[in-house]
């Protein structure tokens, strides 16, 4: 993991170049509360525990992105089967969701919808225009990290006020204990834990 100093830099120059706390946790695959802690220099409080994921190595090359999501194709189709429902859509929570969630609406010849957080967690995202609705139609979510749930929880606000239906979510790496999110299953090819002694 990168020291916190180098960690700090990078944090600042995101910042410095307009990303939002949120925009800049994901950019590092860091949770807000270690973001916000990093912008605040942990004045107020000790620094959150957090898992730095890095992807380059995978990112960089279409075939690498293309053969997680076989992984994470081959887990949908296991939950669409033990729970008995089909999917119409793969939903690629922005950004780092997209291109798994385009290889995966490829593989499995379904639609494609991209979805956009909201800037505060409390509200609703979006949907693009430019791609598939929800509406009417079984929605599993795709995305490369699970931290806190935020985004996912507003994503799956989202495709209920557009009247869908959330019936999965997938993630690479879920860095949290949870099985569902909002009464959503969720799976995870890589489950992160810090543990810690009592």
């Amino acid at each position: 993991m990168k020291s916190i100093e180098s960690l700090l830099e990078k944090v600042i120059e995101l910042k410095k170049k307009g990303l939002t706390e949120r925009e800049i946790g994901e950019e590092l695959h860091l949770s807000t509360e270690t973001i916000t802690w990093l912008l605040t220099r942990g004045i107020e409080e000790e620094m959150p525990i957090d898992i730095k994921i890095g992807w380059r190595s995978v990112g960089v090359f279409g075939r690498r992105i293309e053969t997680l999501s076989f992984a994470i194709m081959d887990v949908i189709e296991e939950e669409m089967v033990k729970r008995d429902v089909d999917v119409d859509v793969a939903v690629g929570i922005a950004l780092n969701g997209i291109p798994y969630a385009t290889c995966i609406s490829n593989l499995m010849d379904i639609e494609l919808a991209i979805y956009r957080p909201p800037q505060d967690k409390d509200s609703l995202g979006t949907f693009s225009s430019n791609y598939a609705s929800v509406s009417g139609k079984n929605v599993v979510f795709i995305d490369d990290v699970l931290s806190t749930g935020h985004t996912l929880m507003s994503a799956i606000k989202t495709v209920r006020h557009d009247n869908g239906n959330p019936v999965l979510a997938v993630v690479i790496v879920n860095k949290t204990p949870h099985n569902d999110i909002m009464g959503v299953p969720l799976r995870a090819l890589i489950r992160a834990r810090i543990i810690r002694p009592k």
